[in-house]
């Protein structure tokens, strides 16, 4: 049995489809075993070195009638 051209993208993407939930399931189930992901801690310090930018050019205004140009 072989399958159609018409049909393989469907299959591929219902096999990955699968995989993909299949991983997440397994992972869902042993969180309580594992415990959680640990948190990243946002950045401790601000560079304070940091400039500003200048933009150059005229600042962006919509064009909210778009027969006037």
């Amino acid at each position: 049995m072989r399958i159609r051209e018409e049909n393989r993208n469907m299959i591929l993407l219902a096999t990955v489809m699968l995989c993909c939930g299949a991983v997440a399931g397994a992972l869902t189930l042993l969180e309580p075993v594992l415990g959680p992901a640990p948190e990243k801690p946002a950045a401790k310090r601000v560079d304070i070195t940091a400039q500003t930018v200048r933009v150059v050019g005229a600042p962006f205004e919509p064009n909210v009638n778009p027969r006037a140009r």
